[in-house]
């Protein structure tokens, strides 16, 4: 056996304990969590058996991005608990997407230095898959450049240079309304949505701006413009086929994400049949184009599935639908997509919690599972915080998970 170094102190000794205990919960191997704190597999061994201290801080953060869990959790000291790192960075963004798209437009755009249009086109296509991927804080380095400059080359472009800039620039407010969205700049949101939608517009892609509809629908519905959210769907629905032309299905996926996303609207305005209608028209699409996931929206009918749910705890029985949806689960690796599977177990969460305390083992663990897939999402959500309050509330005993939950939200 190894001898234990002099420096270890028994809070080390505890420290390491968690880790290996939330890495066996995790059901993570040694050498996987070693590779994502980007140590030697022997470095976290001695760590974990307490034979090595804890002398960085850096180590304890990367830890507890590698096990989706809070510096608390390893430390068992609520005091020690840090900002969430992926959080922080993502926030780091904002000033530089909001000065990207207040500072241009699609008629003017400041005179900088740019980068070659393909190499801007590739830059958002990962930024995209970033987003779907929930790993905003990496999506929203240089993300106000790339924005910038897409706008450059769509005002000083020609022919396919500029159409080029264009669709690439859709994709970039895509990724600008999720970062944005999600860590609370709502009005930003809604402003990264338009000017996707007036790029798409300008583009004349009918699927384009179908998608950038259903984004404007979302982002205006989250600030409580209702009436405006439902207007720009009603309109743009108004103008797209009422389904797929020949083999293309890419407009008709998205006039069901646009159904879906009216729905929702619907749903949280207390209007179900417009609801039940707009759910309806989503539901026949899936079944007539499948699975897909043009402009990784990933329409098809296991999505819709999963937005019958968030749309049933808008309505507010949320709880009749997952216990019917239960029986009959979705394969969430249909999506590939951690934003999708991260946005289905936190509906589960709030579902279960409509049960008023009878189910909140589920909503626990449904909780749980959002947070160590989109830790970003959750931990950013309001709603998610007031869930682990209640809970906490009415608890009368106390759980791992349960305290971990507290301490990842920062629940006091």
């Amino acid at each position: 056996m190894s001898k234990r170094a002099k420096n270890v102190t028994p809070k080390d000794i505890l420290t390491g304990r968690n880790a290996r205990k939330i890495r066996r919960r995790r059901g993570l191997s040694l050498q996987t969590v070693a590779d994502l704190v980007g140590v030697h597999k022997s470095v976290l061994s001695r760590l974990e058996t307490g034979h090595r201290p804890f002398t960085q801080r850096g180590i304890l953060e990367d830890l507890g991005v590698a096990l989706t869990c809070s510096v608390a959790d390893l430390t068992g000291q609520r005091e020690m608990a840090a900002r969430d790192p992926q959080t922080a960075l993502a926030v780091e963004a904002i000033p530089e997407v909001a000065a990207a798209l207040y500072d241009s437009g699609l008629n003017d755009a400041p005179d900088v230095p740019v980068r070659p249009i393909d190499e801007l086109v590739s830059a958002a296509a990962k930024v995209l898959a970033l987003s779907d991927d929930v790993q905003l804080h990496l999506a929203g380095r240089d993300l106000g450049a790339l924005l910038t400059e897409l706008h450059v080359h769509a005002v000083a472009g020609n022919g396919d240079t500029k159409r080029a800039a264009l669709a690439a620039l859709v994709e970039a407010c895509i990724a600008a309304r999720a970062l944005a969205g999600t860590v609370g700049h709502a009005e930003l949101a809604v402003a990264a949505a338009r000017r996707g939608y007036d790029a798409a517009r300008a583009l004349e892609r009918p699927d384009l701006v179908g998608f950038m509809a259903m984004g404007r629908t979302m982002t205006l519905g989250r600030i409580g413009a209702r009436y405006r959210a439902i207007t720009v769907a009603d309109r743009v629905l108004a103008e797209l086929p009422p389904g797929p032309v020949g083999k293309d299905t890419a407009t008709a996926q998205a006039r069901g994400m646009l159904h879906l996303s009216a729905a929702l609207v619907s749903a949280r305005a207390g209007e179900r049949a417009a609801a039940e209608t707009h759910l309806h028209e989503a539901h026949d699409l899936a079944t007539r184009v499948g699975e897909r996931n043009h402009m990784r929206y990933h329409f098809g009918p296991a999505n819709v599935f999963a937005w019958e749910l968030s749309i049933a705890v808008e309505s507010g029985n949320g709880i009749d639908v997952v216990e019917r949806q239960t029986a009959s689960a979705i394969d969430l690796s249909v999506f590939r997509s951690r934003d999708r599977e991260a946005s289905v177990q936190f509906d589960r969460a709030r579902a279960w919690a409509q049960a008023g305390g009878d189910r909140d083992d589920k909503v626990l663990r449904a909780l749980d599972a959002a947070d160590r897939l989109a830790p970003i999402r959750v931990r950013s959500d309001p709603i998610a915080r007031d869930i682990v309050v209640d809970i906490d509330r009415r608890s009368k005993r106390r759980s791992w998970e349960l305290d971990s939950l507290k301490n990842r939200l920062g629940v006091a």
